[in-house]
């Protein structure tokens, strides 16, 4: 896994307060800003991605010098990891995004659960006012 990247685009995210962003700023390094084609949608106080699509997602991507260990955590955090109980509202994936050095293969978070009644992010950016 070494020389992994990571898409983030919600609570993750670099510019976002919260104890967890703060970890990820700490142990990953930041590339810059970065897109990628799919929906965003307001799940509670935090956003779902849903990959595809002509719409763009707006996050951070981060390079993980000790991926296993910063994937680990993360997947606990989203409450995807093993033993966590079915139905998961995310799953780990690899998208495609258009970072700072052009298109790259990064892990995401990607929302699983249908997304019928929930709100979408219309600008595709969960901290755009």
């Amino acid at each position: 896994m070494s020389g992994a990247l990571l898409f983030v685009y919600g609570t993750l995210r670099a510019e976002f307060a919260g104890p967890m962003a703060q970890r990820l700023r700490c142990e990953a390094r930041l590339l810059g800003r970065a897109r990628t084609a799919g929906l965003l949608y307001r799940i509670a106080d935090y956003p779902g991605l849903v990959p595809g699509g002509a719409a763009r997602v707006v996050g951070d991507l981060f390079a993980l010098p000790d991926p296993a260990t910063t994937l680990g955590w993360i997947d606990i955090y989203e409450e995807c990891a093993p033993g966590f109980p079915e139905p998961r509202e995310y799953r780990r994936s690899r998208i495609m995004v258009d970072g700072p050095g052009g298109p790259a293969c990064a892990w995401a978070y990607v929302y699983v659960r249908d997304e019928a009644g929930l709100a979408p992010i219309r600008s595709g950016d969960f901290l755009a006012p």
